[in-house]
This record gives C-alpha cells, sequence and structure tokens, in this order.
C-alpha cells in the first residue's frame, strides 16, 4: 500500500515537501523554503515527519521553494541518501551556500534593530549557515541521468524525465508492485513551457497510475513567448530612450540566463540603444557558469553555439558585480542602464537597494518576468501599490511597472493540460503547487478537456493510493 501526505506547496506555491510512504520505504519528495506571508515562521516549525525515519530525499530541481529546507532537514536527523541530477546538485550547492549568506545577513540586520529595542531574546537563529549546507553535500547523493532508472528496493524503482523547468529539472516517476501489479506515481515538479528559450522543452508522460502536478499557473495562459519577447524588447528601448535605468528582479536561475541571452541577441542584431548593463548577483554569475558547464542541456541553437566556443550568456557591454562595493558603485549611474539583480520577487538580495534608489523616478522602469507570490515586495508593486516599504523607509513608486509572464518557466494551463492529455490509465490525480483559488480553476478546466476529476492536496492530510 502507498500513502502520501504534503507538508508543503499544498493549497500554496511555496515550501514543496511530500513524503511517499510504499510498504516500509518513505521517500521525501523534495523539501523546500516557504516564501511570502508568514514563511518566515513556518520554516522553523517541525517538520510534521521524523527525518531519521526517512530513507531517500528526491529532489526536482533545485530553487528555494524546493530544496531550502533540506539543511534543516540533516540537522534534524535525515541520515538516508539524496537523489537529483547531476545539474540539480550542483545547482543546489551554489542556491544553498548564497541562502545561508543572506540569512545571516538578515539575522545580524534583524538582530541589531532588535537590540536597540531591548528585544534580542526574541530574535530566531539562521534557519541555517554554511556549515550546514557543507554537511547536506557530505551526505551520499545519487545523481541521475534522465531515463535512468534506479532501485530503491527490490520492487521499488525511481527515474527522472527533463520537465523543461530551468537546467537539471525533472519529473519523478516512481514505480512499485502492489498485490503483483505495477503502479506508478509521478510528481510533476514544476513543469516548463512548451516554448523555451534556452533549454529544451519537457518530456512527455506515457502513463500513470497516481499524478501530483502543479499548479502555479493552472488558472490562466500566458502570452506567447514570441509576444512576450517583442513586449520586452518594447519596455527595454522605449525606457532606454527616456534616458531611464530599468530593474530587472530575475530569478539566479533561468530567467537570468534568458534575459542575458535575448540581450546578447538585441546587442549582436543593433536593436539593443547603448547603454551599461549589469549582471548585480554573485549567484547568478555562478549559476550561470554552470549553464555553461552542461550545454546539453541547452537547446539546439545554444548548445551549437557553446560547443563552436561561444558564449551564449556574454557580451562586451556586460559587466558582472560580485563586490557589494561594485553593486553599491551602480547608485552612482547616471546614465542609462539596465540592472539584473535577485532576488526575483524583492523579498531580499540586491535588487531591494536599487528599487530603493529608483523605484520613485517616472523614468526608470521595472520589469517583472517571473512570478510573484503573495506577501513580496514584488508582488505589492505589481499589483498597483503605490508605496512600498524597503528596510524601513516608505517609497513611492513612480517607475513604470512591466510584467511579462510569458516568459514563466512554469507551464500554463494550456500546456499543463495538453501534457496531461495523453497519459494513459490515470486513476488519480492531485494538484499541489498553487493558490487555492487558482487550483479551483484548473480543477474545473481539467474535468471539461479531459474528464477527469482531481483532488486538491491537503496540508498534512494523508491519502492511500
Amino acid at each position: 500500500m502507498a500513502t502520501v501526505i504534503s507538508y508543503g506547496a499544498a493549497q500554496m506555491v511555496t515550501g514543496s515537501c511530500h513524503l511517499v510512504k510504499i510498504g516500509s520505504i518513505k521517500v521525501l519528495v523534495d523539501c523546500g523554503m516557504f516564501q511570502g506571508d508568514g514563511g518566515s515562521i513556518k520554516n522553523y516549525e517541525p517538520f510534521g515527519f521524523e527525518p531519521s525515519d526517512l530513507h531517500y530525499l528526491i529532489l526536482t530541481h533545485a530553487h528555494l521553494d524546493h530544496i531550502g529546507r533540506v539543511p534543516k532537514l540533516i540537522k534534524d536527523g535525515f541520515k538516508g541518501k539524496i537523489i537529483a541530477t547531476e545539474a540539480t546538485r550542483d545547482i543546489a550547492k551554489i542556491m544553498l551556500l548564497d541562502g545561508a549568506g543572506i540569512l545571516q545577513e538578515e539575522y545580524k540586520t534583524i538582530s541589531r534593530k532588535a537590540r536597540r529595542r531591548g528585544e534580542e531574546d526574541t530574535i530566531l537563529e539562521p534557519l541555517y549557515t554554511k556549515d550546514d549546507v557543507k554537511e547536506v553535500f557530505a551526505k551520499k547523493w545519487l545523481t541521475l541521468e534522465y531515463y535512468e532508472e534506479h532501485k530503491l528496493k527490490q520492487h521499488i524503482s525511481v527515474s527522472f524525465k527533463n520537465a523543461g523547468h530551468i537546467m537539471g529539472s525533472a519529473f519523478v516517476i516512481i514505480n512499485y508492485q502492489e498485490q503483483n501489479q505495477h503502479k506508478r506515481i509521478v510528481f510533476s515538479g514544476d513543469l516548463g513551457p512548451k516554448q523555451r528559450l534556452i533549454i529544451d522543452e519537457h518530456d512527455k508522460l506515457e502513463e500513470a497510475d497516481a499524478l501530483f502536478i502543479e499548479s502555479t499557473y493552472g488558472d490562466r495562459l500566458h502570452k506567447s513567448l514570441e509576444q512576450s519577447i517583442e513586449e520586452f524588447k518594447e519596455a527595454i528601448v522605449s525606457t532606454l530612450k527616456g534616458n531611464g535605468t530599468i530593474l530587472i528582479p530575475s530569478f539566479a536561475l533561468e530567467r537570468t540566463q534568458e534575459i542575458l541571452w535575448l540581450l546578447h541577441e538585441m546587442h549582436d542584431s543593433g536593436e539593443l540603444p547603448k547603454c551599461r548593463i549589469f549582471l548585480d548577483s554573485p549567484l547568478a554569475i555562478k549559476a550561470t557558469k554552470l549553464y555553461n558547464k552542461y550545454p546539453v542541456h541547452l537547446s539546439d541553437k545554444l548548445e551549437y553555439l557553446s560547443g563552436r566556443g561561444g558564449d551564449p550568456f556574454s557580451f562586451s557591454w556586460l559587466e558582472t558585480t560580485t563586490t557589494r562595493n561594485q553593486s553599491m558603485a551602480i547608485n552612482k549611474v547616471r546614465e542609462r542602464s539596465i540592472i539584473i539583480a535577485g532576488s526575483g520577487m524583492c523579498n531580499g538580495g540586491r535588487i531591494m537597494h536599487h528599487l530603493k534608489h529608483r523605484l520613485w523616478n517616472s523614468r526608470n522602469a521595472v520589469i517583472f518576468v517571473g512570478f510573484q507570490a503573495e506577501g513580496t515586495l514584488g508582488r505589492s508593486i505589481v499589483d498597483g501599490q503605490k508605496s512600498v516599504k524597503i528596510y524601513g523607509d516608505d517609497i513611492i513608486v513612480k517607475a513604470k511597472t512591466y510584467t511579462i509572464n510569458g516568459f514563466s518557466a512554469h507551464a500554463d494551463q494550456k500546456d499543463l493540460i495538453d501534457w496531461m492529455r495523453p497519459i494513459k490509465n490515470l486513476k488519480k490525480l492531485y494538484l499541489i503547487h498553487g493558490e487555492m483559488d487558482k487550483m479551483e480553476i484548473f480543477a474545473t478546466a481539467i474535468r471539461d478537456e479531459l474528464g477527469q476529476e482531481s483532488n486538491i492536496m491537503e496540508f498534512a492530510n494523508s491519502i492511500t493510493l
């Protein structure tokens, strides 16, 4: 008998964490960080299961909402094996180390302010440190290629297929025998849209008995990639011609590399007005090196360019800033420029400082190219809030804002349904990784399009497959 309990990404987008029990084997699929409203407190709460009882941790990809609590899992007693693609392992290392640095800096800032108020006893220690991250990578890791099958036990195996979300991302296929019958549980992870800019599109899934599918954008259709590229170019060119600065809060993985490739093409074609371009994210700089390390995961065009010795993500106008002093110096730049910085939801990182210095200026623009979770600064700006608080200061929002969702690394409603359409023998369908109102819309669309009933997973509720 198999059971599944979701301890995260159940009626919410972040905190992906799903416990699978098949007989005596306990497998955790993802162990992500909660983000947005109340996320920081949830991250400190007990898991709801005993980490030392787990045999395996399977990671679908290396975004923090899927890996961000792995150091806590190990601190709390996990001693099993971690399974992921090789690219996910490498990316996870830089993501978690960067996260540890951010958590430490935030802790210092919050502690300093708390001491002034005499409230230092109320401040929580960082969720994890760089030493905790080192412990993660001292554990046994098993890296699988796509389509490679690995036995967890004689009657249980796991394999990956390309989810087309970010480099190394996978959907997880767990095959097992129950009463001499073959069973298959699939976790979609985060699925990418059919049209991708720099990596290969997702693989197909032929069959599944039970499917746990993400529903981040299950309520809507994205604009086409072509239309989004045109909107992006128009926003860039019009702002630069008005002598403004463009801020792009960008996720270090995938989105940054897509933006760099687009700017590279605009530069080479003569479409890009003369400007200074800053990649102000040490994490994104490291991630970009990994994208160059694994050209086999890139689209045919970029893989061909890389194979000829080219770098798809670099060109002459691009300046990379790694140190804090270099980042601060950007605030003194008065000529027209493009600043790409993390975090993608504006809930930390260097983009916060750039927004504080430039959000009030109507000549400037902010281009959002990724999902903004509820409770984040990015969501407040996207929703049209006239004034926002950044590091304790009220900043008026006068910069023009653009939301270009066609770059999303998440499939939209049509892509998700089309991905499910050919699946044979699907008996049970569960919606995860989405906001409740979007899941309800998605469930209706699935019923209308596929005639398939679906269930919305509830937090910590055990289901029997």
